[in-house]
């Protein structure tokens, strides 16, 4: 079938992304056909348009999507329990969301509930399961500590917060301006920190008396990894989930004997989500506090699916808050 979708052929600026027609082969047997109705935009999808993540190229892009079921073969269905027909969202690969159609492995979809829309789901699938296996397995967050989450009023940023709080933690999180700044406060954010007037590190050790806290959550990269590893007290852990303002340099591992005897881990989502069991546990926390309220999902900007180079553009100059999606 014939239907439209962003490719990649060569790495680049935003310039590279092309809407282009393209031919749809029929499901095979381990995978299903989706329909998107809402689709995902995540700062992964940045490292691969530029190559930072290199990609074979030609390729497809995007990691996140909701959507209804098309087409399923029989015997994808009965190991998913997935049938034509279903609402569906996923996260993690292969790439090739931003498309209106595309085929997936049915064993990487997840039954979608009723209360949660599909723009919802869009926006938070890849961003909440990444704060699922940061704040319950990475890192098990405990009633009465105090964490910090950097960039805490972006997509992963306000639902870390949200959950953290839900469960009992106290939220220090720096943001780049007041306004990010009240937007973090208003989703359980204890202490904003707005970086760019502010030593986030110095901060984080005045409101915890000079203790630091047990945990950083950082998807900065580069900008702050070494104030991150001061922000730890002694034993903490250095969580470095992502790379927005570029890669982390390389790093003696003997600093992190005399800054406490730290630990420092690099996850990722697909790791986490490698096994079905993992990722429909992983998703059913997600719903769970979604569809309890503890956790909002902002979907504050929505582009044409076309316009995706639009859309990364505003996300690369950090001209978007919460999360975003693309509709077909």
């Amino acid at each position: 079938m014939k239907t439209h979708a962003i490719r990649l052929h060569q790495t680049g600026g935003p310039e590279v992304l092309r809407w282009e027609e393209v031919d749809l082969p029929a499901p095979q047997p381990a995978e299903a056909r989706v329909r998107h109705l809402a689709v995902g935009l995540n700062y992964i999808d940045i490292y691969h348009r530029t190559g930072l993540y290199p990609l074979p190229l030609p390729s497809g892009i995007g990691l996140e999507g909701a959507g209804v079921v098309e087409e399923i073969a029989a015997e994808a269905s009965v190991k998913t329990g997935i049938n034509a027909g279903d609402r569906v969202a996923y996260a993690g690969g292969p790439l090739g969301a931003y498309a209106e159609v595309r085929n997936i492995p049915a064993d990487r979809l997840l039954k979608l509930p009723e209360a949660i829309a599909f723009d919802t789901a869009a926006a938070m699938m890849l961003q909440g399961l990444t704060a699922q296996y940061l704040l319950r397995r990475t890192f098990p967050v405990q009633r009465g500590q105090t964490i910090l989450i950097h960039a805490a009023a972006g997509g992963v940023g306000l639902i870390v917060c949200q959950w953290a709080k839900a469960l009992g933690a106290t939220v220090i999180g720096t943001v780049g301006n007041d306004e990010k700044a009240a937007l973090a406060r208003a989703h359980g954010c204890d202490h904003p920190i707005v970086y760019t007037r502010e030593n986030f590190t110095e901060r984080v050790r005045a409101i915890t008396a000079g203790a630091g806290v047990p945990v950083v959550y950082d998807s900065v990269g580069r900008d702050t990894f070494m104030g991150s590893l001061d922000c730890l007290s002694p034993l903490g852990m250095m969580v470095s989930f992502g790379n927005a303002s570029g890669p982390v340099p390389p790093v003696d591992l003997g600093i992190l004997a005399p800054k406490g005897s730290l630990f420092v881990t690099r996850p990722t989502l697909m790791t986490y989500m490698a096994k079905r069991d993992d990722l429909v546990a992983s998703a059913q926390e997600l719903f769970a506090v979604v569809g309890s309220g503890q956790v909002k999902i902002e979907v504050n900007q929505r582009y044409a699916l076309k316009d995706a180079a639009t859309a990364q553009t505003d996300l690369v100059a950090r001209r978007t808050t919460g999360s975003t999606i693309l509709l077909p």
